[in-house]
């Protein structure tokens, strides 16, 4: 069983896989705080200063009784929803251009492949033989005669 484990592992879609989910939770990262360090704050600074995670609708305030919170508050925090939205969008974007680079890598990989593989091989020209050969072939063919 461990052997067979080991194999299903060592495959190459399985480690594929992995360096994709590594890469993936890194570059969550880099677009998370792309959409929180830059796109938001301009997002709110269009909006006139409205900031997105604190948009909510509050079904029940919290409970205080001195000074203590004895009920927290419940709300619907649609903003974060917001927030996510856009950072899909923008994974998405991103990741679209990535794609249709590779697909246009690939087509033109392949056009050049077609282009080449219609044109016949250059055959090499016939080495032509020195002089003094060429004088030898030609005396030997008129002793024939």
């Amino acid at each position: 069983m461990l052997k067979e484990f080991k194999k299903f592992v060592m495959r190459g879609n399985v480690m594929d896989l992995a360096v994709g989910i590594v890469i993936g939770a890194a570059f969550n990262a880099v677009v998370q705080s792309l959409v929180n360090d830059i796109i938001m704050p301009f997002v709110g600074y269009l909006t006139t200063g409205i900031d997105f995670t604190d948009m909510k609708i509050v079904l029940s305030k919290a409970v205080t009784a001195d000074g203590e919170i004895t009920q927290a508050e419940v709300a619907i925090t649609y903003g974060n929803l917001i927030q996510v939205m856009i950072q899909f969008l923008i994974v998405a974007f991103v990741i679209f251009f990535v794609v249709r680079g590779i697909n246009h890598m690939r087509e033109r990989a392949e056009n050049r492949w077609r282009a080449n593989a219609g044109q016949p091989e250059i055959a090499a020209a016939p080495d032509t033989p020195p002089a003094d050969i060429a004088l030898l072939t030609e005396i030997r063919d008129l002793l024939k005669k």
